[in-house]
């Protein structure tokens, strides 16, 4: 009588992994759709020690590695953004954002992670790009005042709302914790990307950040084409039946960390605030699985591109 053998049964870790694949997997190509496919392909990976313009112990690289706050924080940047209107006026006339948000998020989400993430090279060719496009942006603004987007002090409020919103997002969403000291380098860090694209007299601390944006309040308003770019913001929710819940909880999100005078000056009312703050929860729910699934994430590719041995040949 011969001996039966069977095969072993597969590990709980081993298979659980198998089954959970394809799903992180689908969960990742989705995301990344929300991320990229606007502007120049860019490569993480190589050259092998290159660390970037930053390197991964820049506050950066901690900052703009986690994918829900980053995505709360660029929606409001570009609420806070819109209030200034000779901003405003240059998205309005020269971009197609009311045709394609999601394009206009994945064009900032390239440049914001190419140039802190990028190899040295794209990074600066990111940069020189969007030099060369703002060059192309002017005209006149509805009350009559020239506008350029190449103009120092324009350039400079649009990182200030940028930045001080992804910072926000990382402290309500990442790490509440971040030291002052640490806050402060973040700002000096990215102060120095809105210096090469031309920005003048870029605040570079928290406490520089605050006096800016209560400085900026007065030249600030909320016309129809405010309430038409948060309409459309409202709306750009990704399709899908996985995506669009997050989407419209980080469009809530986005509102909640908004300045409580921005909030006020956009005109959101009880109900939207309120919705606002219960979307909290939400964003802190769905944010590890983000995360579980961006295992090759650029920030991951990028540490492992700083990291890898300079080849001697």
């Amino acid at each position: 009588m011969s001996e039966r053998t069977s095969n072993p049964s597969p590990e709980p870790a081993t298979l659980r992994a198998a089954l959970t694949k394809p799903v992180r997997a689908k969960l990742a190509q989705v995301v990344t759709h929300l991320t990229s496919g606007s502007g120049p392909s860019l490569d993480y990976t190589s050259p092998p020690g290159d660390p970037g313009l930053f390197g991964p112990e820049s506050v950066c690289w901690r900052v703009h590695a986690d994918f829900t706050a980053m995505m709360v924080g660029g929606i409001s940047a570009l609420m806070l953004q819109s209030l200034h209107p000779l901003a405003l006026a240059g998205v309005w006339d020269h971009s197609t954002f009311r045709t394609d948000m999601l394009g206009r998020l994945r064009r900032t989400a390239t440049f914001v992670a190419g140039t802190t993430f990028g190899n040295r090279h794209d990074a600066l060719a990111l940069i020189e790009r969007v030099k060369r496009i703002h060059l192309a942006v002017e005209g006149v603004a509805p009350d009559g005042r020239p506008y350029r987007a190449s103009n120092p002090a324009l350039l400079t409020w649009v990182h200030v709302a940028e930045v001080s919103r992804f910072l926000a997002a990382h402290l309500r969403y990442v790490d509440p914790a971040l030291p002052v000291s640490e806050q402060d380098r973040y700002y000096a860090e990215t102060a120095r990307i809105a210096e090469m694209l031309g920005a003048s007299a870029v605040p570079s601390s928290c406490n520089e950040i605050e006096a800016y944006l209560k400085g900026m309040q007065p030249a600030l308003e909320a016309g129809p084409r405010v309430q038409e770019v948060v309409a459309i913001l409202a709306r750009a929710a990704p399709r899908g039946a996985l995506m669009r819940p997050a989407g419209k909880l980080m469009f809530d999100a986005g509102v909640d960390l908004l300045p409580d005078w921005a909030q006020q000056m956009i005109g959101f009312s009880a109900l939207g605030r309120l919705r606002g703050r219960l979307a909290r929860s939400g964003v802190r729910a769905i944010a590890p699985v983000f995360r579980w699934a961006l295992v090759n994430g650029a920030s991951k590719r990028a540490r492992r591109r700083a990291a890898a041995p300079v080849d001697q040949a």
